[in-house]
C-alpha cells in the first residue's frame, strides 16, 4: 500500500461518521457560519478551568516569566516614572514610540523619541535602542502578548530591530484565559505578532542565544486600570 493510499484510509476512516450531505462544499461568506463549521465539531474548551480576575492575571505574569520576560506591575499613574527608570537602567539614548501611545506613558522618559514612519530605514531602526508599546490581548495560560499593528503598537518591524522591548498590557481589560479567547478578539485579517517572552533560537547543541529574531529583552508591564 502507497503513502497516499494510507493518507487517503485516514481520511475516510476520520469521515466515517460524518453524514454524507453534510460533507463541507466549502467556506461561507465572511462572518457566516460555513456548511464545514457545522461538519466539524467545536465542542474543545474554551477555558481550562475558574479562574478569578486576580488568578488570571497572576498565571500570566508566571508564564511571562517563566519564559525570561521581565514582568512589573504599575498603576496608570505610576507607568510614566516606572518606563523612565527602564529606559535609564538600559542607558537608552532613543526610544521608538507608534503614533498612538499615550504620551504620558513616555512623559518622564530622558530618551530622544524617535516616531515610527513609513519611510524610515533599517539602518535608522538598529540605532533605537528601545521601544514602547502596547498590545492587542494577553494570554494567561501560555504567557503570550499578542500585537496587531494598532495605533499604540506600530508596524512589525518596530517590535522585531530593536534590543529592548517594553510592551504594556491594560489589566484586566487586555488579559484571557486561553488562546480560543484570544481569538475570539483578534482579527485573522490584521499583522499579528505573537510573542511569548524574548526572542530567542537554540543551535543542535542546545545553545541557547537570545535576540536573534528580534528583542534580547522583553518587559512586560501589567497596567492596572482600576
Amino acid at each position: 500500500m502507497s503513502s497516499r493510499d494510507l493518507i487517503l484510509g485516514r481520511v475516510r476512516r476520520a469521515l466515517a461518521d460524518v453524514p454524507r450531505d453534510d460533507t463541507p462544499p466549502g467556506p461561507g461568506l465572511p462572518g457566516e457560519d460555513s456548511s464545514y463549521e457545522r461538519a466539524v465539531g467545536r465542542s474543545y474548551l474554551r477555558e481550562h478551568g475558574a479562574r478569578s480576575v486576580a488568578r488570571t492575571v497572576d498565571l500570566l505574569a508566571e508564564n511571562l516569566a517563566d519564559y525570561r520576560a521581565v514582568v512589573h506591575r504599575a498603576t496608570e499613574g505610576e507607568l510614566p516614572d516606572l518606563v523612565a527608570r527602564l529606559l535609564a537602567r538600559r542607558g537608552s539614548r532613543h526610544v521608538l514610540v507608534p503614533p498612538g501611545l499615550p504620551p504620558a506613558w513616555t512623559s518622564a522618559a530622558d530618551p530622544v523619541r524617535v516616531h515610527d514612519r513609513a519611510a524610515g530605514t533599517p539602518h535608522e531602526l538598529d540605532g533605537v535602542e528601545s521601544v514602547v508599546t502596547g498590545c492587542a490581548v494577553a494570554i494567561a495560560e501560555t504567557g503570550t502578548i499578542v500585537l496587531d499593528g494598532g495605533p499604540d503598537q506600530g508596524r512589525r518591524r518596530i517590535t522585531l530591530v530593536p534590543d529592548h522591548h517594553i510592551c504594556v498590557v491594560r489589566v484586566p481589560g487586555q488579559v484571557v484565559t486561553s488562546v480560543p479567547r484570544a481569538l475570539e478578539r483578534l482579527d485573522p485579517a490584521r499583522p499579528l505578532t505573537w510573542i511569548s517572552g524574548p526572542s530567542a533560537t537554540s543551535d543542535i547543541e542546545l545553545d541557547r542565544v537570545e535576540g536573534v529574531h528580534g528583542p534580547r529583552t522583553l518587559e512586560v508591564v501589567l497596567m492596572s486600570e482600576e
